[in-house]
């Protein structure tokens, strides 16, 4: 299976070697490492690890853990696999039929930020317009900020709202971690591309 961990770190020379053999020591093979921030002497970092479920994660947690200085915020499983680039592959798909962007990003979405399912929401009266397939009929949150990029969380259940002309994405991930600036990021950019994308392709059918 593809877990992810996220893990917080001192961000200094040879922790991530250790880190890398705790990993190696437990039969988990590290297939990317991607850099959440950097900053007063400490890294977040995600790992995505190839793991053989001899263990349960929870163990896998612990042992990593024991490298001095350094936390396991969380450990969830992921359907991105490295290698591949699923936020390429979205917006290729949305330059190929401008007229589904909003289905397309939606649809994909989940994938790109190792999330759960997603939603388009009409801003005007909170109707979904269109979910990916494992999103409920009705958003359970109403504490939603749909005029900027922003997260919210209730319990297990993590969100993170971009706004998207008359409509707002929502994205969501109830196992794992809250969703950490540098993902909302990343949404509020593929937002913004898919926008301007389908924009051009109803500009040029005109």
């Amino acid at each position: 299976m593809l877990l992810r961990l996220r893990v917080s770190l001192p961000d200094r020379p040879g922790v991530l070697g250790q880190v890398a053999r705790a990993f190696g020591v437990m039969g988990a093979d590290i297939l990317q490492v991607t850099v959440l921030e950097r900053q007063a002497g400490r890294a977040v970092d995600d790992f995505t690890v190839s793991w053989s479920g001899v263990f349960e994660p929870g163990e896998l947690r612990e042992r990593i853990g024991v490298v001095p200085g350094t936390r396991v915020e969380a450990v969830w499983p992921t359907r991105e696999a490295p290698g591949t680039s699923p936020d390429y592959d979205l917006l290729g798909h949305v330059a190929g039929e401008p007229d589904r962007a909003v289905v397309t990003l939606v649809d994909a979405v989940p994938d790109v930020v190792s999330a759960d399912w997603a939603v388009a929401v009409d801003s005007g009266n909170g109707k979904v317009v269109h979910g990916s397939w494992q999103a409920p009929e009705v958003v359970p949150v109403s504490e939603l900020t749909p005029l900027r990029p922003s997260t919210v969380s209730e319990g297990t259940l993590h969100l993170a709202c971009v706004p998207m002309d008359d409509t707002h994405l929502v994205v969501a991930r109830s196992q794992g971690p809250a969703f950490h600036r540098a993902e909302l990021d990343k949404i509020a950019r593929l937002v913004g591309i898919v926008a301007v994308l389908a924009r051009a392709g109803v500009s040029r059918t005109v």
